[in-house]
């Protein structure tokens, strides 16, 4: 039976909340209501942090980390390994790797994984202009930190072979990570120890 509403701008703002991810029309009504309640300056707060950041966020031109500037805090930062590019699927998984404590170089964010099923192929992802930092001929290891599923793997294997004519180290974070779990939910003990004993990426 289909929930009914007293008002429809209480059913259009539940509708929205029910947009995002892991919210379902339940949760969405409960956070609409708890809004309702608030003072008014705490809801245009909230609408106004949401429209700044959509609009005036940026990507880093660098390694496409979410940056409030063009280049991003950790590419900017003179004390970080310039030599070792940390590759991973996306924001999440910086922000969740930076919580180790355990590595200090650079990253380059793909914004995603190759994946034919959902019509996500090379071209979709950053992996030209991470061939281009390595063109570039600072960079002595790339490591693979990319969740160890099947698109996770395929993803890896063709970076390899991208990268194969360089002279570079390519490596891969150890598998201490469960195979087809998400990086950004792993434990950061598991998640460190992995960045720490990485291996060499056989290509295989």
């Amino acid at each position: 039976m289909q929930q009914q509403y007293p008002s429809r701008l209480l059913e259009r703002s539940v509708q929205e909340f029910a947009k995002l991810p892991g919210v379902g029309r339940k949760t969405a009504l409960r956070l609409v209501l708890h809004l309702l309640r608030q003072q008014d300056s705490v809801v245009e707060q909230l609408a106004d942090a949401l429209t700044t950041m959509k609009h005036e966020v940026k990507f880093c031109r660098v390694c496409h980390n979410i940056s409030d500037e063009e280049v991003c805090p950790i590419c900017s930062d003179a004390r970080r390994d310039g030599s070792i590019i940390c590759v991973v699927e996306n924001i999440q998984d910086v922000m969740a790797i930076e919580n180790t404590l355990q590595f200090s170089g650079l990253y380059h964010v793909l914004g995603g994984v190759i994946s034919p099923m959902d019509g996500i192929g090379p071209s979709d992802l950053e992996l030209d202009s991470l061939v281009q930092r390595v063109a570039e001929g600072n960079i002595k290891e790339v490591v693979l930190a990319l969740s160890p599923t099947m698109e996770g793997d395929t993803t890896n294997f063709y970076i390899f072979r991208k990268l194969a004519s360089f002279d570079v180290k390519i490596s891969i974070i150890a598998r201490g990570v469960a195979v087809g779990n998400e990086l950004e939910y792993t434990d950061e003990v598991t998640l460190g120890r992995s960045i720490l004993n990485r291996t060499p990426f056989e290509g295989k």
